[in-house]
C-alpha cells in the first residue's frame, strides 16, 4: 500500500483513533472502582469531621478501608427522607454495604422545585446527626456537611468543600478550621424566614444563627449562606418531627392496655 495515499492516512488513523479510544475505555473502566471508593471515603470523611470524630486529614490519612470501618462502627443508623420529613427508606451501614448519597446536585434540583428529593440523614451513636447542604458557589458548586446536637437546633461540628473557589478567600470555607469552628454551638431557627445567617457583620447583634461571612468572599458566603438555608429549610419538616415530644398515654388507657395484656 501507498503510504503517501489519503487511504492509507485515512485507514492509519482509524485504527490509531480506535486503539487508543480502547486504551481509555479499558482505563477507566479498571480505575473505576478505585474512583468510586475514594468518592466514598472522602464523603465519609467530611460528614466525620463534621460530627467531630476527628479532623478532616487525620480521617483522611487513616486509608480508604479504615475510614469505612470507623463511620460503621459510629453511626447508629442512616436513612433518607422527603420534603415532608417522612423516612423514605434506610441506608445500608455495615462494613460490607454502606449507602450513600453522595451526588448531591439531583436532590438540590429536587429541592428547588418542590419535586421527589431524596434527603440522606446520617444518626451517629454520640446522638449527632448529619445532613448535607449543597449549592451555587463564585467558580462551581460549595456544599458540606452540618451536625446537629440532640436538640435537632443546636449546631455540633460543620464541614465545607468546593470545586474551585479562589484560593486565599472563597477556598478558606474548606482550609480555614476557625472558620467552620465558628458554627459550633450556633443554632438553626427552624420555623423563622432566616434559618441560618452567613454574611458579612452577621455576629454584630449577638444572634444565635449568625455566623461573619469571610472577608474578600462575598459570593462564596453568600452562596454558602443560600445553600444552608435552602438545605436546611427541606430538612425542616424532618427536624421539626423528630424533636417533637412523644405524645403521652392517659393513664386510664395505659391501664386498660396493661390489663388487656395480663
Amino acid at each position: 500500500m501507498n503510504t503517501n495515499s489519503n487511504v492509507y492516512t485515512v485507514i492509519y488513523t482509524t485504527v490509531i483513533v480506535v486503539v487508543v479510544a480502547a486504551v481509555l475505555a479499558f482505563v477507566a473502566m479498571s480505575l473505576k472502582p478505585k474512583q468510586q471508593a475514594n468518592i466514598k471515603a472522602e464523603t465519609l470523611s467530611q460528614m466525620m469531621a463534621a460530627a467531630q470524630l476527628g479532623e478532616k486529614d487525620e480521617l483522611s490519612a487513616l486509608g480508604n478501608d479504615n475510614v469505612l470501618r470507623k463511620y460503621s462502627e459510629n453511626i447508629d443508623k442512616a436513612f433518607t427522607v422527603n420534603l415532608k420529613g417522612e423516612k423514605v427508606a434506610d441506608l445500608g451501614t455495615a462494613y460490607e454495604n454502606i449507602e450513600l448519597i453522595d451526588n448531591l446536585k439531583p436532590q438540590d434540583k429536587a429541592i428547588d422545585a418542590g419535586g421527589d428529593a431524596t434527603l440522606p440523614v446520617y444518626v451517629f451513636k454520640s446522638g449527632v446527626t448529619v445532613v448535607p447542604v449543597y449549592g451555587a458557589g463564585l467558580w462551581g458548586p460549595v456544599w458540606g456537611y452540618v451536625a446537629f446536637q440532640g436538640d435537632n437546633r443546636t449546631i455540633a461540628g460543620a464541614y465545607f468543600d468546593h470545586e474551585s473557589e479562589t484560593p486565599g478567600l472563597g477556598a478558606k470555607i474548606k482550609d480555614e478550621p476557625w472558620f467552620r469552628g465558628k458554627f459550633i454551638g450556633k443554632k438553626a431557627l427552624f420555623g423563622e424566614n432566616g434559618i441560618f445567617n452567613l454574611s458579612k457583620n452577621a455576629e454584630a447583634e449577638g444572634a444565635d444563627n449568625a455566623v461573619d461571612a469571610i472577608t474578600g468572599a462575598t459570593m462564596t458566603s453568600k452562596g454558602l449562606n443560600e445553600a444552608i438555608n435552602t438545605w436546611l429549610k427541606a430538612y425542616e419538616p424532618y427536624f421539626t418531627a423528630a424533636s417533637a415530644p412523644a405524645e403521652e398515654v392517659p393513664a386510664e388507657e395505659a391501664a386498660t392496655e396493661k390489663t388487656e395484656e395480663e
